[in-house]
């Protein structure tokens, strides 16, 4: 639904975007791009931002809450129970570009002083586990974390095993506060599917997971891509030309400037660039020319090398070689002189 709302002329997006159910609304405003997300925005109250909110998990509240304005992020914080309340402010208390702005608090944690066929008795009581849930975070009696236990290992298990001798202690975890990028690094190295995020004294407070480490790295490459054509946010393909000229503004600008720039270097090296121009034509008659003449020089020096000249046999030979050189010479001082009366520079004919 996003992909069509985001091809359609703004009147029938907003015609197709009425028609879809309300408990829809929430999660194709996350799917949107940030320029349709604004048109759609626009077009709702907000008492239907607040309901399409109820719908979405804090850490999606807290991806969609930059494009609310304030009292309507105040209204949807109000609008959550207790504990949700506690987790959105805590997602929004990150900056972007952190661990904590992408972190999720969908945690399964079990006890390490537990058996095997209790911990599959409590995931039993979940109709489904969360996403990209490859293991499960092993924490004390205070939920300080002590490594984890992939689901693979788990259920193939004795029952009876204790899940302490069972769970890794080499773990990877990240801090609210770590760069998101080292974090992408650390997924693509590790092969990660997900991983606890921890707070100062070590207790488990979220997770991470590989989707949404892919979508910061597909957001950050888009930024990348859009800044190389002077796009500072993601455009609408049906906005007006006026925001799409203020958008590329500055960017064009920057280009116009240099492009003046440039002519004036140019021109301040006109005459040089002009002689430049007439010795690349001239090169090639110079270069042929000597070409011609070293071999009438180089026809001696094998005869030199093996002593067959001689007193007697050098008159007949040099001046063979010397009228040779000569006459190649004469021939090519004469494209020198055209190059002269074409080029009007004595230094380029000579």
């Amino acid at each position: 639904m996003a992909f069509i709302l985001e091809g359609l002329p703004l009147d029938e997006r907003l015609v197709v975007w009425g028609l879809v159910r309300s408990e829809r609304d929430g999660e194709i405003l996350l799917e949107v791009s940030d320029a349709v997300r604004d048109t759609l925005l626009a077009d709702m109250d907000s008492a239907e931002i607040v309901a399409a909110a109820q719908n979405l998990d804090a850490d999606e509240i807290a991806d969609l809450a930059p494009d609310l304005p304030e009292e309507v992020v105040q209204d949807i914080i109000e609008a959550q129970d207790v504990h949700e309340r506690a987790q959105l402010q805590s997602a929004l208390s990150y900056p972007e570009g952190s661990v904590g702005a992408l972190m999720d608090f969908e945690v399964v944690s079990i006890r390490e002083d537990v058996t095997c066929e209790v911990a599959l008795r409590y995931l039993r009581r979940y109709d489904e586990l969360p996403g990209q849930t490859d293991a499960l975070f092993v924490v004390d009696r205070d939920d300080h974390l002590r490594g984890i236990l992939p689901l693979k290992r788990l259920l193939v298990s004795d029952p009876e095993d204790e899940v302490e001798s069972l769970f890794d202690r080499d773990v990877v975890s990240f801090s609210p506060d770590s760069d998101a990028e080292e974090a992408a690094k650390a997924f693509e190295r590790y092969d990660l599917v997900c991983a606890p995020v921890v707070s100062a004294d070590g207790r488990v407070i979220a997770r991470i997971t590989v989707d949404a480490v892919l979508d910061f790295v597909r957001e950050r490459q888009e930024s990348q891509e859009l800044a190389k054509v002077g796009l500072r946010e993601e455009e609408d393909l049906f906005s007006s030309v006026w925001l799409s000229a203020k958008n590329r503004g500055p960017w064009l600008a920057l280009n116009l400037c240099t492009a003046f720039i440039a002519s004036r270097v140019v021109g301040a090296f006109e005459g040089s660039i002009e002689k430049l121009a007439a010795l690349a034509a001239l090169m090639p008659i110079v270069a042929g020319s000597r070409q011609l003449r070293q071999p009438d020089h180089d026809a001696h020096r094998p005869a030199l090398a093996l002593d067959q000249v001689s007193a007697s046999n050098a008159r007949g030979s040099w001046p063979r070689s010397s009228g040779s050189a000569r006459s190649t010479a004469r021939s090519g001082k004469r494209p020198g002189l055209r190059g002269l009366a074409l080029y009007r520079n004595v230094a380029l004919g000579a």
